[in-house]
């Protein structure tokens, strides 16, 4: 069986996931593009299969038919009342459709089902929230989900990560730092971290978190770029060199690390390299724009004139 996953997680991560202080029209433009929302499909290796329930429901939300879509997994739960997986698709898709008291309903046969130690239908309703754009209600749902499971991160997870995509670094850092002590194994959740307390502006802060980040798990390359973030932001050009170069080492082709490299390597004063590490970006496909203007720079400096460099904003860095 081919499993095709469309994560809810790989909505919320979206840069242009509206935010509370986006303008309203963004707001509206984006609600027209919510139609993937929140949905796991299994697709059947035999071709001849019906198409199930999810499936048919994910096609028409894709279409904007949510209120079909409505009807398809409600009728699906008429057949199997139990099946949790078309309930939190049901509660996902009340949200879009903005039904919120009929996704409350649902969330509260969810608990029903669940127990009422699962944070499960509350993180759920927390979504169904959000994707209306009702963020305030939606961070008390995740804060009820960390409440009725003191011991599972989910809840003060969802709640921190969202609020940190949001902006409100205030309300993202005590959440994430929950969610942290109950699973001090999630290097995520620690970048996620450092992003907010460089924001608060808690270096140090955003230093220990990037770190912790690398500790619960090395291969996590995002609390890498943090640290070289964090050099760049504290005139440590030699640190951010440290880290670009570690990046590279586990991903050589990884296009924004050369530019990065090439960018702490300007500020060194080491043209050449800097030079050879931005072509190595290019031909990887750096933005063009980025790679333009750090050529020019590069290339201004080379013929002596250094009144640009300390002026120039640094590349773009992701945190």
């Amino acid at each position: 069986m081919l499993i095709v996953l469309i994560s809810f997680e790989s909505i919320l991560k979206r840069s242009d996931y509206p935010s509370p202080r986006k303008d309203r029209m963004l707001l509206t433009m984006f609600s027209k593009r919510m139609a993937a929302v929140a949905i796991s499909i299994a697709v059947s290796g035999c071709a001849a299969s019906a198409p199930r329930a999810d499936q048919r429901a994910a096609l028409l939300v894709e279409h904007g038919q949510n209120d079909e879509a409505v009807r398809v997994l409600r009728e699906q739960l008429t057949k199997q009342p139990g099946d949790v997986a078309t309930r939190r698709m049901l509660v996902r898709v009340l949200g879009v459709a903005g039904k919120l008291g009929e996704a409350a309903s649902e969330a509260q046969k969810l608990a029903a089902a669940l127990g009422p130690h699962s944070p499960l239908p509350w993180v759920e309703l927390g979504h169904a929230h959000e994707l209306a754009h009702r963020y305030e209600e939606a961070l008390k749902f995740y804060d009820r989900a960390a409440e009725v499971a003191p011991a599972d991160p989910l809840g003060a997870r969802e709640g921190g990560l969202r609020a940190a995509r949001w902006g409100e670094a205030e309300l993202a850092q005590p959440r994430l730092e929950e969610a942290l002590r109950r699973d001090p194994r999630d290097a995520r959740v620690w970048h996620a971290l450092g992003v907010v307390r460089l924001k608060l502006d808690d270096v140090e802060g955003a230093k220990t978190a990037y770190r912790s980040g690398l500790m619960a798990d090395p291969s996590a390359l995002e609390n890498r770029i943090g640290l070289a973030t964090v050099a760049l932001a504290t005139d440590d050009p030699a640190g951010a060199l440290s880290q670009y170069d570690a990046i590279i080492a586990a991903r050589p082709r990884f296009a924004d690390a050369h530019l990065g490299r090439s960018w702490a390597l300007v500020l060194l004063g080491r043209l050449v390299e800097a030079e050879a590490a931005l072509e190595t970006g290019a031909r990887l496909g750096a933005n063009p724009r980025v790679v333009t203007r750090q050529r020019e720079l590069v290339q201004q400096l080379q013929k002596g004139s250094k009144s640009d460099v300390e002026s120039a904003a640094p590349i773009d860095q992701k945190r």
